[in-house]
């Protein structure tokens, strides 16, 4: 038998059986062997934790290669140190699918206590492993009014969203690690769930100054290309206090000497063909000499090893390891006596038989689990189909009949192995429920994607659901709107129309077009959703008012004006206001409301406002939160667009506590809202602020991705190095999504801007341009945005120009002018368009339009500080940024047009703002105006004002001037009545002096230093 080494010490007893095998030594209490070096990196992160600064390690390596034993290690040397350990396992649980369970394992532990129960009540569903069992049921979406609430699928109550529990998780945490450090470990994750993902995205970037050490494992061999957890891992990486470490194979000598360590008088022939076979991999080792001490030849495949140390067992031990392989989690007591069919006295000896054999370890709670996950897998291939089919159908069987032995997300899983569809179908919508009951939208997802996928197979299906298969694929549409999963959302309900047929129900057909109208409409395709909207209106009579046909004639005005069709949407805008007067239906009119507002109200922003109050008392009346967050959308967009943005922020942050509240905070408005607060606060001033929104995240949809990357605007405006990695990042993104036109203009003005400050006009030019083509193709004459993108472009080209001119080089300045040229031509038009399609604009575009002019000017050579004050006070209605930004540019064309205590005044609010929001490239920018216009800036690094004088000679200071002006030494001599050769020693000497290779450079570089004479 394989050494079994000294004993453990006792542990509490959780039940009988347990008592029967207390005092089993485990192999992992040998030493701990070649894991110096990376045992101290963990520790080092343990005493960061302890000086209270929150730290992670992300921990790969391949499977048994050591992970687990190198973290309980680390769990022993913390709690030396004082700290409370924590631990959360994955499984590996296929298409089960339960929300959080490494989390519910690791808070399993704190679950009694009163700091839990009492302080964080939204954890008490998950603390328990099962949903709560009593939630009202809600109006979900904009078919709030309906009258038809999902079955089965109700919607979190309102302190039941996904951000509260995420941050209870946090508090909970946070207050622990204030009583004791905390070292929170979560093993496997390469086998989490998406929830789980999501959570631990969170905890990451919401943690920081608190005294815990957080430790993640994965199997990097797992990781294929499409793993889940590859993009996660590169996102976690790049946050503050993250690192990674990679646990290789273990050194020869170390697998030796584990070897040796593991059994008495091993024979040196064993060791060293353990060793060799092994290949550093410490499990593999162990059951190598586990095979060996049985007196067996050593196979050679690990399945083949692990396989032949389960088949040392007796009969009931085997079997009870392919129930456990089986049920797929840590096993309790009382599924395994249900399903085994063992007797008491029977199952005993073999429960304490595995667990002697170090196969079945018992954890603290009393259930079983696998020593490692690879003996599971290899037990779990190596039964029959039958066999399997069986074990499932057992264990499907004791958890219907027991309440409480499972979650509704197991029984699927179990029922479908078994080929129980009838009643995986029936266990996955009741799975579908509980994972919206726990804040888990991917998960409530997947369970109704699985039953539909069982539909078909389930002759009385419709009855078991409750509704037929064209309603759950609506109801499936509406989980894939809520997570932000539109393009699901949009195949989900065209499959129901290619279900329904050209010949089905007339209502539930026009109840699906309306929905997808609304869908498409959200992902860009206005077109697609218009004709959907006239299909719905044309299944459905105007007359009797219907609640089918006023949703149908709301959306269709929605979509209507999205093409600037003003009577078509007019017209449908009425009926639907006059209909859900009739028929009472409140969230129908707040929305259409909402459409009247945006697209009759302009000019009147007191008007719209109150009608948008109005719309949001009905909307909440109604319940229909979706309805409901569109009106506080607006109701921040209205004074954003007017140039009022500290008017707006207030409205922006009640609309995400409201969709926090809500558990909704990725669904479509909650996304705008998000995206609007980026933005808003960088407008505001309040980098830091933007930063914090677009960063903190749960979860970015593909779809709200635009969120993310308006954070670009800053990183660029700080002259981050990162910038560069998370603009590829979005350039990749925006390519694959082409139709979403605001992670288009985020990611194109992000790298217009970094191309500007770069000094590379061609790249500004050139993004510019296909952005200008792709929004006019996309939005049509709904395109000023692109106003700011030529804006911005038009900088590094008027440079580009400009430098041309001053070393003569006339053909370079032409073809600079004409690129800048066709742009701003471009931004006109689209001006021209926007006026005479939609009417006026707000304070933003008149402000980016006239940048658009001051730079077309200087594009074009002519010094006119009156555009640039234009464009100065333009941006004072909110904008700091760009007003300080245009405050340099008019310092410039001050400078140029000898008004120089102007242009310092200019220079010194410019380099304010620069310092204040950590706006790197503009502060140097101004610096480098202040040397060159030998302007003194009270402004640490601007240097002191060095006057041409005390570096050149006069005669020197004449050449200068006109080697700017591209004079050729016999036409420099001829103008200052020297010969040819006395100017070539003057030229000689100012290269010198400036370091410089050539003529054209010797000016450049005066021209950065502040040197070039100014008066002729």
């Amino acid at each position: 038998m394989p050494w079994r080494g000294p004993a453990a010490p006792a542990v509490a007893v959780p039940s009988g059986v347990r008592a029967t095998i207390l005092d089993v030594p485990q192999w992992d209490d040998r030493p701990l062997v070649g894991r110096d070096e990376e045992l101290a990196r963990l520790l080092a992160s343990v005493d960061r934790a302890q000086e209270g600064r929150a730290c992670a390690v992300l921990l790969a390596g391949d499977a048994g290669v050591g992970k687990t034993r190198l973290l309980d290690e680390l769990a022993v040397r913390a709690g030396d140190r004082g700290f409370r350990v924590l631990t959360g396992h994955c499984v590996d649980l296929g298409d089960v699918g339960l929300p959080y369970l490494p989390f519910v394992d690791l808070l399993r532990p704190v679950a009694g206590e009163p700091l839990t129960a009492a302080g964080q009540p939204a954890l008490a569903g998950l603390l328990s492993g099962r949903a709560p069992v009593a939630v009202p049921d809600a109006p979900a979406g904009e078919a709030a009014d309906l009258g038809r609430p999902l079955p089965q699928l109700a919607r979190p109550q309102l302190d039941d969203g996904r951000l509260q529990l995420f941050e209870s998780v946090a508090g909970l945490l946070t207050e622990l690690a204030a009583a004791t450090p905390l070292l929170v470990v979560l093993e496997d994750v390469h086998w989490a769930d998406r929830s789980s993902r999501d959570l631990l995205r969170y905890l990451l970037a919401r943690l920081d100054d608190d005294p815990i050490a957080l430790v993640v494992s994965y199997r990097a061999d797992d990781l294929h290309r499409r793993h889940p957890l590859r993009p996660l891992l590169a996102e976690l990486v790049r946050l503050p206090g993250v690192e990674r470490l990679e646990l290789g194979p273990l050194p020869d000598a170390a697998v030796g000497e584990l070897v040796r360590g593991l059994g008495q008088d091993v024979p040196e022939s064993t060791v060293e063909d353990v060793v060799s076979r092994a290949e550093g991999n410490a499990f593999y080792a162990e059951e190598l000499l586990a095979a060996g001490l049985a007196g067996e030849t050593l196979p050679l495949a690990l399945t083949d090893v692990l396989l032949a140390r389960v088949e040392q067992l007796g009969e009931a031990a085997q079997r009870i390891l392919r129930v456990a392989a089986v049920a797929g989690r840590q096993v309790r007591h009382d599924l395994v006596a249900a399903v085994s069919g063992l007797g008491p006295a029977e199952l005993e000896a073999a429960l304490a038989e595995t667990v002697h054999r170090h196969l079945l370890v018992v954890s603290t709670d009393g259930r079983y689990r696998f020593r490692h996950a690879l003996l599971r897998e290899a037990v779990l291939a190596d039964l029959l189909p039958g066999e399997r089919v069986r074990v499932h159908a057992a264990i499907a069987a004791h958890l219907a009949a027991t309440p409480g032995a499972g979650t509704a997300a197991e029984l699927a899983h179990h029922a479908r192995g078994s080929n129980d569809l009838p009643g995986a179908l029936a266990a996955s919508l009741e799975a579908a429920a509980e994972a919206a009951r726990v804040g888990a939208p991917a998960e409530q997802l997947q369970h109704l994607e699985a039953a539909l996928a069982l539909w078909p197979a389930v002759p009385d299906a419709a009855e078991r659901a409750g509704r037929d298969q064209a309603a759950l694929l609506l109801d499936t549409a509406a989980a894939a709107r809520r997570g932000g999963e539109l393009h699901r959302a949009v195949a989900l309900l065209r499959a129901a129309l290619d279900l329904l047929g050209a010949d089905g129900d007339p209502v539930s057909r026009a109840r699906v077009h309306y929905t997808l109208a609304q869908a498409l409409g959200r992902i860009e395709d206005q077109a697609a959703a218009h004709r959907e909207s006239r299909r719905a209106m044309a299944l459905v009579p105007a007359q009797p008012p219907s609640v089918v046909r006023t949703w149908a004639a709301a959306t269709h005005a929605r979509t209507s004006y999205d093409l600037n069709r003003w009577a078509e949407g007019d017209a449908a805008a009425e009926e639907a206001l006059a209909a859900a007067d009739a028929l009472g239906l409140d969230s129908a009119w707040a929305d259409t409301a909402v459409s009247l507002a945006r697209v009759r109200g302009f000019g009147d922003r007191a008007a719209v406002c109150a009608r948008l109050e109005e719309a949001l008392a009905r909307a909440r009346r109604s319940g229909d939160t979706d309805v409901e967050m569109r009106v506080l959308f607006n109701l921040a967009v209205v004074p954003y667009e007017a140039g009022a943005v500290t008017e707006a922020l207030p409205w922006i942050d009640a609309g995400l506590d409201r969709a926090r509240t809500l558990g909704v905070e990725w669904a479509f408005y909650p996304a705008e809202l998000r995206h609007l607060g980026v933005v808003g606060r960088y407008v505001s001033g309040d980098w830091d602020g933007s930063l914090r929104l677009a960063e903190v995240l749960a979860r970015v949809p593909e779809m709200s991705a635009h969120v993310r990357a308006a954070g670009l605007l800053v990183q660029v405006g700080r002259g981050d190095p990162a910038t560069a990695e998370r603009v590829a990042w979005a350039r990749g993104l925006a390519a694959r999504l082409d139709a979403h036109v605001l992670l288009l203009l985020a990611t194109a003005g992000a790298e217009i801007d970094l191309a500007a400050w770069a000094g590379d006009p061609a790249t500004a030019a050139e993004r510019a341009r296909s952005a200008v083509r792709q929004v006019h193709a996309l939005w049509g004459s709904d395109r000023l945005a692109v106003v700011r993108l030529v804006a911005t472009a038009l900088a590094p080209l008027a440079d580009a120009a400009a430098a041309a001119r001053l070393t003569g080089d006339d053909a370079g300045a032409r073809r600079w002018v004409s690129a800048g040229e066709e742009l701003a031509d471009q931004a006109r038009a689209a001006v021209d368009d926007h006026l005479r399609a939609i009417g006026g604009f707000g304070a933003e575009g008149a402000a980016w339009q006239a940048r658009v002019e001051a730079e077309a000017a200087r594009l074009a050579g002519r010094v006119e500080p009156r555009r640039w004050r234009a464009a100065v006070d333009a941006f004072g209605y909110g904008h700091v940024y760009e007003q300080a930004r245009s405050r340099w540019r008019l310092a410039e064309a001050l400078l140029a047009a000898d008004e120089r205590e102007a242009a310092a005044e200019e220079l010194r609010a410019a380099a304010a703002v620069a310092v204040r929001l950590g706006a790197a490239p503009l502060r140097a920018a101004v610096v480098a105006l202040a040397r060159r216009g030998r302007l003194a800036l009270d402004l640490p690094g601007a240097g002191r004002v060095v006057e041409t004088a005390s570096v050149f000679t006069p005669r020197e200071t004449e050449v200068l001037r006109l080697l700017a002006q591209g004079r050729t030494n016999r036409q420099i001599g001829a103008e200052l009545y020297i010969s040819e050769k006395t100017a070539s020693v003057h030229v000689s000497n100012i290269l010198a002096k400036l370091g410089a290779g050539g003529r054209t450079e010797a000016v450049a570089l005066a021209a950065s230093r502040g040197l070039l004479p100014t008066a002729s």
